[in-house]
C-alpha cells in the first residue's frame, strides 16, 4: 500500500491554496447553488459554470473534473452526492463520490485533494453516517492510488470536524 496522508481541518473548502484539487459537493446541473457549490463557484468565478455546462447533468455518485479558474487550485472535482432517503443505496452512492473523485485526481497525476462533507447539507445525509462512509471509501481507495499522497477533509464546523476525526480514528 502506498503512503497516503489523511487529515481533517476546520475551514473553507474554497480556500485551500496548498491543494491541487478541491471537491465540489455539486448539484446535478453543476451550477452555482448553496453551501459548498455556492462557495466554490463564487470563488472560482463565472468561467467555472461555463466549463461545467456541457458536462451536466451528472448522476449521484458520479464525478467530473474541470479547471480551477480563479481558485488557487489546478482542478475542481465535482461530485453529486445522494439525497439521503431518496437516492438509494445512499451509502454506496456516497462512497462512489469519494472513490470516483480520487480516481479522477490520480489519473490526472494530482498529489493532493480536499473534500467537503458531501451530501451532509441540504441533501440531508446524517453527519456521523456520512463521515463513516467517507472514511471507509478513502481507506478502500488509498491502496490503488499512484499519485495522490494527501487527502484533506475540510469541515465547516468544529462538531463536523470532530465527527470526521472519530470516523477516521
Amino acid at each position: 500500500m502506498t503512503d497516503v496522508f489523511i487529515e481533517c481541518v476546520q475551514g473553507d473548502i474554497a480556500d485551500q491554496p496548498d491543494m491541487d484539487a478541491v471537491v465540489n459537493a455539486a448539484n446535478a446541473r453543476l451550477m452555482p447553488g448553496s453551501g459548498v457549490a455556492g462557495a466554490i463557484h463564487s470563488a472560482a468565478g463565472p468561467g467555472l459554470a461555463e466549463e461545467c455546462q456541457p458536462l451536466a447533468p451528472i448522476s449521484p455518485g458520479q464525478a467530473v473534473m474541470t479547471g480551477g479558474h480563479d481558485l488557487p487550485n489546478r482542478k475542481v472535482i465535482h461530485c453529486l452526492g445522494p439525497v439521503f432517503g431518496v437516492d438509494e443505496p445512499s451509502d454506496r452512492l456516497l462512497g462512489d463520490c469519494y472513490r470516483n473523485a480520487l480516481r479522477l485526481a490520480d489519473a490526472e497525476g494530482l498529489e493532493s485533494v480536499a473534500f467537503p462533507a458531501i451530501s451532509t447539507g441540504v441533501f440531508g445525509y446524517p453527519l456521523a453516517e456520512a463521515a463513516k462512509v467517507a472514511a471507509a471509501a478513502i481507506r478502500d481507495a488509498a491502496p490503488g492510488l499512484s499519485s495522490v499522497r494527501r487527502i484533506r477533509f475540510v469541515l465547516f464546523s468544529e462538531s463536523d470536524l470532530n465527527e470526521f476525526r472519530r470516523a477516521l480514528a
